[in-house]
């Protein structure tokens, strides 16, 4: 009489293995929270996007004997994204063509990275103020945070 040493696991042993990862995996998943961390990854984006137009826009400025470029009217108005003046103005759109049509302040208009913007806009806005002039970039499209915006 010969006697079997039989090895392996069984299948109970595997699925008590396999539910316990399972479940592991769920708090970990649950920790992460990953649609906030994209959030948060997107608004990172956003200022830096929003400091780059207005960079650009002070750059310009300065070359330009302290004129803005386009119209930055007084009123929050979206970016225009188009390469085109009059496509920018029947869309009632702020022109700012000259920041990237020679790619001398930027190579193209940063556009907001959820995408939900109109045609031809960039989903950020700028105004000036009426007082003092100044120049605000903002993101209307913000997740995590509270304000996105930068004033020069």
């Amino acid at each position: 009489m010969t006697i079997r040493n039989k090895k392996g696991f069984t299948l109970l042993e595997v699925l008590l293995v396999v539910a316990a990862i399972a479940i592991l995996a769920g708090i970990v998943i649950l920790a992460i929270n990953p649609s906030k961390q994209l959030g948060e990854t997107r608004d990172a984006q956003r200022w830096a996007d929003v400091n780059t137009i207005l960079n650009a826009v002070y750059q310009y400025s300065i070359d330009h004997g302290g004129n803005l470029p386009g119209d930055i009217s007084t009123t929050a108005t979206e970016i225009c994204t188009a390469s085109a003046t009059s496509t920018c103005v029947s869309a009632g759109l702020t022109e700012l063509v000259d920041l990237f049509s020679g790619e001398v302040y930027l190579v193209s208009m940063p556009t907001d990275p959820g995408g939900n913007c109109s045609t031809n806009g960039a989903c950020y806005e700028i105004y000036r103020s009426a007082v003092n002039n100044r120049i605000t970039v903002w993101a209307p499209d913000k997740e995590q945070t509270t304000y996105i915006g930068v004033t020069r």
